[in-house]
């Protein structure tokens, strides 16, 4: 059974005393491929010394996460481009809007996010949505961005069936994760109305733990406890859920 993570943050600082075995649990568990997002330029080493560690598991991202939109964003966003130019990317992400820590950078957020997604588009790429209590402002931008050149992920779907069927709408993949095995998720109630063709497993990680490390470190191994979950919501075999998840991923990022 192979399983794909499309959302890791294996670089992160919470890895650095375990990322090894960290990866080689997952990997125990049937992970084979990692997809990693960018925050930002600070952690560009790290994610490029990573890849270079696993060539054969690890797939990058390049972008500029919303909550590290400031001031400085129009040179974070040239570094983006540059880095475009110098290696090799399977999406723009994550990307997208989050007023939940800030909404004094509304604007930038918004600008950064139309920015990359034209930056997708001309690269020929994906994009990884953060939406975080702004689904109507991340909706806009995608209405106005929507036809020949949009497609991608909407990572960490927290929504409801109508946003849901909207994300779809835009040719967007619902990214699931340990949010699903919440008590107050509420995704669970009607996630299985979505076909599976739009669904996509993914941990977030060291972010968002399902039940039962829900409080701890996430890590990629426990993508298990979601593929659980999604075989009781669409009552499936895992391997049957494991196995349209990972196609859906390779044809999002055109591996």
């Amino acid at each position: 059974m192979i399983i794909t993570d499309t959302h890791t943050h294996l670089y992160s600082e919470a890895f650095d005393e375990d990322r090894g075995a960290t990866i080689e649990r997952a990997m125990d568990s049937g992970v084979r491929r990692f997809f990693v997002p960018a925050i930002d330029s600070t952690y560009t080493d790290r994610m490029l010394q990573l890849k270079n560690k696993y060539p054969e598991h690890i797939f990058l991202m390049m972008g500029l996460h919303p909550t590290h939109v400031k001031e400085d964003f129009k040179r974070e966003l040239l570094h983006v481009e540059e880095m475009l130019e110098k290696h090799q990317f399977y999406a723009i992400g994550e990307i997208g809007i989050d007023l939940y820590w800030d909404k004094s950078f509304l604007k930038q957020q918004q600008e950064a996010f139309r920015f990359q997604i034209k930056l997708a588009k001309k690269n020929k790429l994906p994009i990884v949505i953060h939406c975080r209590e702004a689904f109507d402002e991340i909706f806009e931008i995608l209405e106005a961005e929507k036809g020949i050149g949009l497609r991608g992920i909407f990572h960490c779907f927290t929504g409801n069936l109508e946003q849901a069927q909207r994300a779809i709408g835009y040719n967007m993949k619902l990214g699931i994760g340990g949010v699903v095995t919440f008590k107050n998720g509420k995704i669970d109630k009607f996630l299985n109305e979505i076909a599976l063709e739009n669904i996509v497993l993914e941990t977030d990680a060291p972010y968002l733990a399902p039940v039962p490390y829900r409080g701890q470190r996430n890590e990629s191994a426990y993508i298990v406890n979601v593929l659980d979950k999604l075989a009781e919501v669409y009552a499936m075999e895992k391997i049957k859920i494991a196995e349209a998840t990972t196609r859906n991923a390779k044809e999002v990022f055109g591996i």
